[in-house]
This record gives C-alpha cells, sequence and structure tokens, in this order.
C-alpha cells in the first residue's frame, strides 16, 4: 500500500503533460511560413505597401486609358457626311471645296445657257441659209430677209453696203472687172463669220480652264488633308485610325469634289467645240451663198440698187 500510493499519485501529471504542451503550441498566423520560420513584422509591412501600390497604379493607367479614348472620341466629327465632314474640316481645305463646288455651279450654268444659245443660233443660220439659197439675185434676198437679225442678215447687209460703195465710187457705171467687188464682199463676210464665230464660243474657254485646273485643285486639298492627318498623328502620340480617318476623309471628299468639276467640264468642252465648228461651217455656207447671189448680179451687167435701211440691224 505504501509503495502504489506514489504511482498512482504521479500518473496524472504523466499523462497531463502532453496534453499542456499541445495546447500552449501556438496557432500558425500569416506571418509565419509553413516551414514553421517567422518573418518579420517589417517585411510584412512592405508586402502589403507594395500590394496597395500596384493596385493604385493599375487604377490610374485605367483612368488614363478611359480618358484617351474619351478625348479622341471627342475629336471624332459626329456627322461623317459630306456636310459633315465639309463642316469639321481645316479652312484650307473648306476653300478648296467651295471653289471646286463653285466651278462645278459655273460648268452647269455655261451648259445650259450655250446649250439654248447654240440650238437657237443653229436654228437661224439654218433658216436664213435657206432662204438664200432660194433666191436669185441681192435684191431679192433684201426682200425676203426684211426686218431679220443675225449672222445671215449681216451678210447681206454688208454685201449691200459694199455695193452701194462700190456704185458711188463708180458714179452709177458698171465696173470694168467684177473681180475687185467680189474680192471687198469677201473681204467683208469673212470678218462677220469670224466676229459671229468668236461671239458663239464666248464662255466656252472656263469650260477648258476648269477641267484642266480642278484636278490639281482638289489634289492640293488631299494633300493638305492628308498632311493635318500626321499632325494629329504626332500631336496625339497614337496611330489609331479614329485619329488619322478623319484627315483623310476630307482629303478624299476634297478631291472628289475636284473630279465632279473637272469630268463634266471637259465633257461638256468637248460638245460645244463640235457643235461650235458646225455653226461655222454653216456659217461659211451662208457666207457663199452671199457672195454667189453678188457674182450673178455682176453677170446680170450691173449692181442692183438697193435701199440703204432695207434690213434691219
Amino acid at each position: 500500500m505504501t509503495v502504489a500510493a506514489p504511482a498512482m499519485a504521479q500518473s496524472p501529471t504523466i499523462t497531463a503533460a502532453p496534453a499542456t504542451a499541445g495546447a500552449a503550441r501556438p496557432a500558425a498566423t500569416p506571418s509565419q511560413p509553413a516551414g514553421g520560420e517567422v518573418l518579420p513584422a517589417d517585411a510584412t509591412t512592405d508586402q502589403a505597401a507594395a500590394a496597395a501600390e500596384d493596385a493604385v497604379a493599375e487604377d490610374m493607367a485605367d483612368d488614363e486609358a478611359m480618358t484617351d479614348d474619351e478625348a479622341m472620341t471627342g475629336t471624332l466629327p459626329h456627322d461623317l457626311s459630306p456636310i459633315g465632314m465639309f463642316m469639321a474640316a481645316d479652312i484650307v481645305v473648306k476653300a478648296v471645296m467651295t471653289g471646286l463646288a463653285l466651278a462645278s455651279v459655273a460648268t452647269w450654268t455655261v451648259w445650259l445657257v450655250k446649250s439654248l444659245e447654240l440650238a437657237a443660233a443653229r436654228r437661224r443660220v439654218r433658216r436664213d441659209l435657206a432662204t438664200l439659197d432660194e433666191v436669185r439675185s441681192l435684191a431679192e434676198a433684201v426682200a425676203e430677209m426684211d426686218g431679220q437679225r443675225g449672222p445671215a442678215a449681216a451678210l447681206v447687209r454688208a454685201a449691200v453696203a459694199e455695193t452701194r460703195i462700190t456704185r458711188e465710187v463708180t458714179a452709177g457705171r458698171p465696173p470694168a472687172s467684177g473681180a475687185g467687188l467680189e474680192s471687198r464682199v469677201a473681204s467683208r463676210l469673212a470678218r462677220i463669220e469670224a466676229r459671229a464665230g468668236r461671239m458663239i464660243a464666248r464662255g466656252t474657254g472656263i469650260l477648258a480652264t476648269i477641267g484642266s485646273t480642278a484636278p490639281f485643285v482638289g489634289l492640293f486639298g488631299t494633300v493638305w488633308g492628308i498632311m493635318n492627318s500626321f499632325i494629329g498623328i504626332s500631336e496625339s502620340q497614337t496611330t489609331n485610325l479614329a485619329v488619322v480617318a478623319p484627315g483623310i476623309a476630307e482629303a478624299l471628299l476634297a478631291t472628289a469634289i475636284g473630279l465632279v468639276a473637272a469630268i463634266p467640264a471637259v465633257i461638256i468642252y468637248n460638245i460645244f467645240a463640235r457643235a461650235i465648228t458646225g455653226y461655222r461651217a454653216e456659217l461659211a455656207d451662208a457666207s457663199a451663198a452671199v457672195a454667189r447671189l453678188v457674182s450673178r448680179d455682176l453677170d446680170r451687167g450691173g449692181i442692183a440698187v438697193v435701199p440703204a435701211q432695207t434690213i434691219g440691224g
């Protein structure tokens, strides 16, 4: 009994020791790695600060990207129609487009006016030419064309005036040879033909000018617009298409307007050139008809007396 008592008294102490040791072991903390090594408190603080700085930097980058996108969006024209691009264009490109648009208006105005003028002139000279082919003397031509206006009437007036002057110079005697009178009449008729041809061709020179210069004016607007695009790239320090596209669109619009002005001008000029050539040929026919009338009067043995103010001027 005396020996067993100490054994029983010590057994609770032996079994309690492991439990106490297990309870006293602290739990792992964030600053303590899995291997059991404990990091200093300063290292933990540095890691937290670095993570916070990274987060702030990412937020700032996102904000800058959004700002750039908003800025680029603000510089783009909201209306990409031709009128919208014209309003957003540079002042030089606007001036080019305006000039080309006015040139196009001038082209179609000349086309309308000269078409009506040429149609009326050719119709009148054909009618007068038919009259001159039907009559048999200068006096009959004067009677048929009494009060009329136009190049054919001017041809008849010129022939009458020259025959009257010749009659006054020769004191009413028939000339020894009709070659001199015919030469003088032909000289007057040639001058009238040339004057009528110049008058009918007035206004067509502007078509040639527009047709030859409008493409180069449009090219100037194109070069200026592309130059502005490169300047925009340099200032924004980006090659984003949103920065480059507006200037290129304006440049191409200037080129398109230049072609719209030039192509019709060239076509219309060629049409008028052929029509004027035909009109001058008809005037030459009328002049030849008047010269034949004068020659017939000379073959009859005299110069017909025609009143001075028979044909209207």
